[in-house]
């Protein structure tokens, strides 16, 4: 019998996260952005902001720490300096999430997003499709993308974010560092 994804407890997924002041700064302008578009669905924590690489773990509980630790052995022996990411534009993606993207100034990210999934895959595959994208709520109403004041900050690691699903809960299991 299969179970459905919605029964999961647990997610563990590799991000890069802003750093305070910039998250405080998403948060203050999710707030206008939220208002100025007439959305009703609950904004995320200040200390959720986040933008996914790859997700490597969904079900109940952690998995043994001897995974986790052969997870973050591969993704240590990424090669890639710290490097700065912006995002210039607001946007509702088709799930309904309200979220921050960018073009040109988004390339590091696409670049450390393929290397770590290269590094944590047996058989590395060509380029994923893959959207950085900063999420700030989910919302019934999509709007049509919009340029916006560009909001960025230099990337300098990936963490390990353990997330409690349902619970608003992340916690951060290990952090690498890049350059």
């Amino acid at each position: 019998m299969r179970r459905s994804r919605q029964s999961f407890t647990d997610r563990l997924f590799f991000a890069v996260l802003p750093d305070a002041a910039t998250a405080e700064r998403i948060s203050e302008r999710a707030a206008a952005w939220r208002a100025a578009h007439g959305l009703t669905g609950r904004l995320l924590k200040a200390g959720h902001f986040h933008v996914t690489l790859a997700s490597v773990h969904e079900g109940h509980g952690l998995p043994d720490a001897d995974e986790i630790d052969g997870w973050m052995a591969r993704a240590s022996g990424i090669l890639m300096p710290s490097f700065c990411v912006g995002f210039d534009r607001l946007m509702s993606f088709s799930n309904g999430a309200l979220v921050l993207t960018g073009d040109d100034s988004t390339v590091g990210m696409e670049v450390l997003q393929q290397r770590l999934c290269d590094s944590l895959d047996d058989t590395p595959r060509p380029a994923r499709r893959y959207t950085p994208h900063v999420t700030l709520l989910h919302d019934g109403h999509h709007i049509e993308p919009e340029p916006v004041e560009p909001i960025t900050w230099t990337v300098r690691e990936v963490v390990l974010v353990h997330s409690l699903i349902g619970q608003t809960t992340h916690r951060h299991v290990a952090r690498i560092p890049l350059g």
